[in-house]
């Protein structure tokens, strides 16, 4: 029996000014995990405000009158 196991990553890359890159290598930070960090920061940011747009859209919607689905319901299997 065989298990394989993959961490499969991609890799995403970006150019940055010289200067930039000699203050980086200046600094004893791990660059790659703070920016992973950073994205994930800012993905989460993204969907909480999206949630909260769609849930402020879904707010101002009225509801169904009562029976509403009863008479769809009702005209669907009449059509047949």
């Amino acid at each position: 029996m065989l298990i394989r196991f993959s961490n499969m990553t991609n890799v995403v890359s970006f150019k940055i000014p010289p200067e930039l890159k000699k203050r980086m290598k200046e600094i004893d930070i791990n660059w790659s995990g703070e920016i992973r960090k950073f994205i994930k920061t800012k993905i989460r940011e993204y969907r909480k405000k999206a949630l909260e747009e769609i849930n402020a859209m879904l707010s101002n919607l009225s509801g169904a009158e009562k029976g509403t689905a009863e008479k769809y319901v009702r005209e669907d299997r009449d059509s047949d």
